[in-house]
């Protein structure tokens, strides 16, 4: 009842949550069920693919939160999707023990390397899965937080705002890309063995980590649904289209920002989180603003302000860059700096803008 009362109107949704139920039925069946010889089966590696999909589509859904309903602009949501990312790593990296290159129990190989005496303080506990998927949460969440914090307070806005964010994630990349921070340096974290103890090559491994893809796509949607329905969500579109109205009416506008943002970092950081174990590495690349705004093309292709616009824009955008980097690698971005361009300039609601008006006009 009341995911009915959340999905109520929202027929993008309704068809978003639907798409979902019957992915989590049909893809383990043709994975798992069918066999290898038959041509209705489904390959671990197209498995992979639809989960790392999923992911983005999580992100999109959360930068689609910020800017389609708040307003805000972010460049820099890829930080966030990183550091869940690298959280979930480092747990990863613990269950390798003594099966790393040089067999030291306690230490990761490129620590090993890199002569380190002891594990880092800021690695203990990531030996535990419930500690980990705490930090997959707290650690975005506290950098929006701390980042919200000061930018609202000083009423930043506009590109101001979306310069700084981007500025952010590129600090942290340049951070990250040196050996001394502790997580990997150029080359990161990788050469996973297992998650809570299960093989992490498996096939079963491998649909429980889509079928946990697909239920944090659908209740990362509810929530924001919920979110956007509510008398926040109407606060929140009076922000994105009069802030100062909003402030002047009595609103404490800087409060509402700060809990939207840190939200959506949050979720960016568990589709990161989920991300990780299933291409088998995270590294400094990640944070690059160039993920940034790939993630707003996203958005912005399917649809701003709708949030099923979003994840569908997310999944399309990643298929088509799948094929095309694969059959066209030359013009691969020059296209997609003309979807984004086009999309702006021709279709500024995206693709369910256009789908909607030609549903009116039929």
């Amino acid at each position: 009842m009341f995911i009915m009362r959340i999905l109520k109107n929202d027929l993008g949704g309704q068809i978003l949550m639907s798409l979902l139920l019957i992915a989590l039925v049909v893809v383990p069946v043709l994975n798992l069920l069918v066999p290898e010889s038959s041509a209705m089966h489904l390959s671990t590696y197209t498995v992979t693919l639809l989960g790392k999909y999923l992911t983005y589509a999580l992100l999109a859904v959360a930068v689609d939160l910020v800017w389609g309903y708040l307003g805000i602009l972010s460049l820099g949501h890829a930080a966030f999707f990183a550091l869940g990312g690298y959280a979930m790593g480092m747990y990863l990296m613990r269950q390798i023990g003594d099966r790393g290159v040089y067999g030291n129990p306690e230490l990761p190989d490129f620590m090993v390397f890199l002569n380190y005496s002891e594990l880092p303080w800021f690695w203990q506990g990531f030996d535990m899965f419930w500690f980990a998927a705490i930090m997959v949460i707290v650690v975005p969440g506290l950098l929006a937080y701390v980042f919200g914090w000061l930018a609202f307070r000083s009423r930043v806005t506009g590109v101001y705002l979306s310069i700084i964010t981007q500025a952010l994630t590129y600090a942290l990349m340049l951070a990250f890309f040196r050996n001394e921070m502790g997580f990997g340096g150029n080359n990161g974290l990788t050469d996973f063995k297992e998650i809570l103890g299960y093989d992490l090559h498996a096939d079963s491994t491998r649909i429980a980590l889509f079928v946990a893809s697909a239920l944090a796509l659908g209740l990362g949607y509810l929530a924001c649904r919920a979110i956007v329905k509510s008398k926040l969500g109407r606060v929140v579109v009076a922000i994105r289209d009069a802030e100062d109205r909003t402030r002047f009416i009595g609103y404490r506008v800087e409060y509402v920002k700060l809990a939207i943002f840190t939200f959506s970092a949050a979720l960016a950081g568990i589709a990161g989180a989920l991300y990780v174990p299933q291409v088998g590495i995270i590294n400094p690349g990640e944070f690059s603003p160039l993920n940034s705004i790939e993630v707003v093309i996203w958005v912005a292709v399917g649809g701003r302000g709708t949030l099923y616009g979003a994840a569908a824009g997310a999944i399309l955008v990643n298929y088509a860059k799948t094929y095309f980097t694969g059959a066209f690698p030359e013009v691969w971005l020059f296209a997609l700096g003309a979807l984004f361009v086009l999309s702006t300039l021709y279709l500024p609601k995206g693709l369910v803008g256009l789908l909607n008006r030609r549903g009116v006009q039929s």
